[in-house]
């Protein structure tokens, strides 16, 4: 999917007025940062344009947002002329080229961003939140599409899934032995993969990559279209159209779940149409809803106002560092904020705050140094030594969600 990179450039993603409202993601992180498919959006940009992200423009709160792999926040005010801009929220597709000289950038009727020359001027801070044409540059038209809501990504990606590994497994691997292989799509295996016998590989409606390092145990079965991170550990289940990792411990029934990273999920329990934020630890048993009773479409929403999502199916959106406890229940549609802590056997509200703490509708907010210490205990149990600037991102996050309350 990469090619050759044409000439050196500065090239930034935003967010612009849309993605400021992908709850509950978009509180913790920059949108670019969202999987889709089998990468992360900025990800998919850098394959497709053969550039190098160099930065987010994003909500100010993020100004410290730090998270390895993953280029900086930077000020709009700061950037360079000559400043390639592209929106978060427009995918491009493969095979797609920039232009080389300058020109405002179509994706399938909107402005999708903005390619200034070495001595043009970037452009204004305003401009970011609601993008318009620049005066006296070219329109270049690029193929692809849009994602206008958090969870077109829930919606959209086993597809996008199925593309991408199809389109970048090359050769297919051998089967795991004393396992079974269901289908003709192509299975890839990284370095070190530990495949227990008894797993079945169903490719019938999609490839398999299992990234370096991953396990699988005995009694797994995964059905394409699956891509599953470095250092993961499939645990038992039925896994299917699962997008993932790294660091992810998943058991019990997934169908249609993103996760963006280190998901703890390593008991029994239903998740469906779901799309799960980093460092998430859910208890045994938890289980989201996906589908009404009477079939029809999901809304989902604030207080202030809901929104009717158009889909029959789907369950839940966890922010990062969110926990559920034991035999926790979510609802369709069910939105929970960043660093919540939910436990008891009352199904919680379909809007849960960022911050929150408690069970149903018996809601506090959790206290400001009491997040920021978990949070720190969580990664290094997974090898990664939380410092001062992994505190300023959070401490930011949690001074945000307040203000906003």
């Amino acid at each position: 999917m990469t090619r050759d990179a044409g000439p050196a450039r500065t090239f930034v993603m935003f967010d612009d007025a849309v993605s400021d409202g992908w709850a509950p993601f978009a509180l913790t992180r920059p949108c670019g940062e969202l999987r889709f498919g089998r990468w992360t959006l900025r990800q998919r940009l850098e394959n497709v344009f053969a550039a190098r992200v160099a930065g987010h423009v994003s909500r100010p709160w993020l100004s410290n947002y730090c998270e390895a792999g993953a280029p900086p926040v930077i000020s709009a005010s700061s950037l360079p002329d000559g400043t390639t801009s592209w929106c978060a929220r427009a995918v491009p597709d493969p095979g797609a080229v920039l232009p080389p000289e300058p020109g405002n950038l179509w994706v399938d009727g909107r402005l999708a961003g903005v390619v200034t020359g070495p001595d043009g001027e970037a452009p204004d801070v305003d401009w970011f939140n609601a993008p318009s044409p620049i005066a006296d540059l070219a329109d270049h038209q690029i193929p692809g599409v849009w994602l206008d809501a958090p969870w077109d990504l829930v919606a959209r990606g086993p597809e996008r899934l199925a593309a991408d590994l199809a389109a970048t497994i090359t050769p297919p691997a051998a089967t795991p032995e004393g396992c079974w292989v269901i289908g003709s799509n192509p299975i890839r295996l990284g370095a070190g993969v530990r495949v227990e016998p008894g797993c079945l590989f169903d490719t019938r409606e999609g490839p398999i990559e299992l990234g370096d390092d991953v396990e699988v145990r005995m009694g797994t079965r995964l059905a394409g279209p699956i891509y599953v991170g470095a250092h993961s550990r499939l645990l038992g289940g039925s896994v299917s159209a699962f997008s993932g990792g790294p660091y992810c411990y998943i058991r019990g029934e997934i169908e249609e779940v993103t996760a963006l990273g280190y998901v703890n999920k390593a008991h029994d329990g239903f998740l469906g149409h779901a799309y799960i934020g980093q460092w998430v630890n859910l208890g045994a048993m938890t289980t989201n809803s996906d589908l009404k009773n009477n079939y029809g479409t999901i809304r989902v929403g604030p207080p202030e106002g809901t929104v009717d999502t158009g889909l029959v199916k789907l369950g839940s959106l966890i922010g990062d560092h969110a926990k559920t406890g034991i035999g926790v229940l979510l609802n369709t549609g069910t939105i929970v904020g960043a660093g919540s802590n939910l436990f008891g056997s009352e199904l919680p509200p379909k809007w849960v705050p960022p911050f929150s703490w408690g069970q149903g509708d018996d809601l506090v907010e959790t206290r400001r140094e009491a997040f920021l210490d978990t949070a720190a205990k969580v990664v290094v149990r997974r090898g990664v030594e939380p410092d001062e600037s992994f505190r300023r991102w959070l401490g930011d996050v949690w001074d945000a969600a307040r203000d906003a309350s």
